[in-house]
């Protein structure tokens, strides 16, 4: 990774790149400590203060504690990360959008066009549903029309200036833009993280028995880092030969290659569904003040809240956790199955006088791929519910309150994975080109 860098820093263009990039993730972080005009700050502070330990935790550690503060970055990204997975869905139902999909740059700017608006009617809702919910709750400065609209204005603004910097850093950076931003919003919130752990297991102890915390910390940290970093780049290779062809004199074809099929094809997107869906009921009434909820309702709220999973003194709620394990389960197939056709892979496979040894082109290559799929999806799936519950278990049974869990080390560490084979990819094009010329 380091020699990476290094190589990215000798070349002009890529060192402009980066310079870019960094610059637009400093107005990131900068934005994120803005406050949106006609919020009272104080008291926005003293109630996430008070429910530190609730369903607004997730979506304040992909915000990196702009949510908490309500920033004019409130929303952050999260509306463009929506829009972007109903768009997907949306594609799968309507064939229009699919070809337009299929239909080259063309069809791509277009697609891009309408997850664009999109994103900004996800964020209007999200403002107003926020600015009237604080409004009735007493947290703006003034409940009027006047304040509902400047802080809905404020809020839509701000997730659009974001989109609008991620696909800068897409096109001017190094890449991924929305992806870093994300990262560079949860790496923001791991000193704090890691302040809470030092203070709640080190500070005040003896010093070996202070040592042998950090230790423990330190293990867990970087296994769940090395688990992660195995499953994003695991695959499974399956071979492909291609027959060969008489073209005027010429014998051409013939060769071998391989259909990498990842282990973790859905990525961090089945853990992320799951946690939406535990955690908006739970946000939703809390925004909305509605906190005396009791009865079934209450054990149902309590059940669906990760922070209260695995308490020693309440098993009941860790149902949830079983709940989420299994919801991260039928997401990565759900999400795998409709990005990852076997059907049209197997008819270019055909077209192009390709074939897996041993199996007949057509349908059975199909059949084919489909079962390995569903294996490797439970593979993949069963690595992600590992790594998303390891650090709930850790923080109900030693009672660590940290944001930095399972779901932040997946997207951290997959980011920085295709930030380095996009730089990778760039200098590879760049001294391609070098060679030409000369």
């Amino acid at each position: 990774m380091f020699q990476t860098l290094r190589d990215a820093f000798r070349i002009k263009d890529l060192r402009r790149r980066i310079g870019f990039t960094f610059l637009m993730l400093v107005i990131v972080r900068l934005g994120s400590l803005l406050p949106t005009p006609g919020v009272n700050g104080s008291l926005i502070s003293s109630y996430f203060e008070n429910n530190s330990n609730t369903g607004l935790n997730f979506f304040d550690s992909i915000t990196g504690g702009s949510f908490s503060s309500m920033s004019v970055f409130a929303l952050n990204i999260t509306p463009y990360i929506t829009a972007s997975i109903i768009m997907q869905l949306l594609t799968i139902a309507f064939p229009k959008l699919e070809e337009m999909q299929r239909d080259g740059e063309a069809g791509r700017k277009k697609m891009t066009q309408i997850t664009r608006y999109l994103t900004i009617a996800l964020a209007l809702g999200e403002s107003i549903a926020m600015a009237i919910g604080f409004g009735k709750s007493g947290y703006l400065l003034q409940y009027s029309p006047l304040y509902v609209i400047l802080v809905v204005a404020s809020l839509t603004a701000g997730s659009a200036v974001l989109m609008w910097i991620g696909e800068r850093i897409t096109e001017k950076g190094i890449g991924n833009g929305i992806s870093i931003v994300l990262t560079i919003n949860i790496i923001s919130r791991i000193p704090a993280d890691l302040q809470q752990l030092y203070t709640q297991y080190m500070e005040g102890r003896t010093i070996p028995k202070a040592v042998l915390a950090g230790v423990i910390i330190a293990a867990i940290i970087v296994a769940l880092v090395v688990f992660v970093v195995i499953l994003q780049s695991a695959e499974r290779r399956i071979p492909v030969q291609y027959s060969n062809k008489i073209q005027g004199r010429r014998q051409v074809g013939g060769n071998s290659s391989v259909i990498p099929m990842k282990v973790n094809t859905a990525g961090v997107i089945p853990v992320i569904f799951a946690q939406s869906l535990l955690q908006t009921p739970i946000m939703l009434v809390q925004i909305l003040g509605k906190n005396n909820v009791s009865g079934v309702w209450a054990k149902i709220l309590g059940a669906m809240n990760q922070q209260n999973w695995f308490d020693t003194t309440n098993w009941v709620n860790s149902i949830g956790a079983v709940v989420y394990i299994l919801l991260i389960i039928g997401f990565a197939y759900f999400y795998t199955e409709i990005t990852f056709n076997p059907l049209e892979i197997a008819e270019n496979l055909k077209r192009s006088g390709g074939f897996i040894p041993g199996i007949r082109p057509g349908k059975p290559t199909s059949d084919y791929l489909t079962a390995i799929l569903k294996h490797v999806i439970f593979i993949g799936a069963i690595g992600l519910s590992i790594v998303a519950i390891l650090p709930i278990i850790f923080n109900g049974l030693l009672g660590a309150s940290v944001s930095f869990g399972g779901t932040s080390i997946i997207i951290i560490v997959g980011v920085i994975i295709e930030t380095l084979k996009q730089v990778e990819s760039q200098m590879m094009v760049r001294n391609y080109k070098g060679f030409l010329n000369d």
